[in-house]
């Protein structure tokens, strides 16, 4: 059975907006897995994604603090069906990022890495395999047109329907 997946990060409540978009809850609620690649800012959206996804896969970023680091690792692993799913909030910049991330998670074995940081969408595959996937921020557009997450279904041992979902900004 398919797992279905939204991959979000750079939140930055309440800072960049006051809330999520009801746009961004209906994503919740149809996904099985809910992946946040850090820069949560506040407690109470860590808490609140807790509440309300059947399985959330988190990261601290850059922005966090203690309270939330103590929470949550920098980077994690995770096993979604028949893939290995790493999360990790920054991966520097975008030049030679593929080459950077191969030799970083060389003994990871990863078959995806989420990450975020940049608010700026990415979705390349390293030399080695690893899909690398930056879902873009919902709260904070930056040079982007509009806000962004991304949604994706694994299937077995297959990342497929990966989709950049425009969101409203509130």
């Amino acid at each position: 059975m398919a797992t279905r997946l939204l991959l979000i990060s750079d939140t930055h409540l309440p800072t960049r907006a006051k809330r999520l978009s009801d746009d961004v809850w209906r994503q919740v609620d149809e996904a099985d897995v809910v992946v946040h690649a850090g820069d949560w800012v506040d407690l109470a959206t860590v808490e609140a994604l807790e509440a309300r996804s059947r399985r959330l896969i988190a990261v601290w970023g850059n922005n966090d603090g203690p309270e939330l680091r103590e929470r949550m690792p920098e980077f994690t692993v995770a096993r979604i069906e028949e893939l290995r799913v790493g999360v990790v909030h920054e991966t520097g910049s975008a030049a030679g990022r593929e080459a950077r991330m191969d030799a970083a998670y060389a003994d990871d074995d990863l078959d995806v890495l989420v990450f975020g940081h940049s608010h700026i969408p990415w979705d390349s595959t390293t030399p080695r395999g690893i899909r690398l996937l930056n879902p873009g921020s919902p709260t904070d557009r930056r040079r982007q047109p509009v806000c962004t997450l991304m949604a994706a279904t694994i299937d077995g041992d297959e990342l497929r329907d990966v989709t950049l979902v425009p969101v409203a900004r509130v």
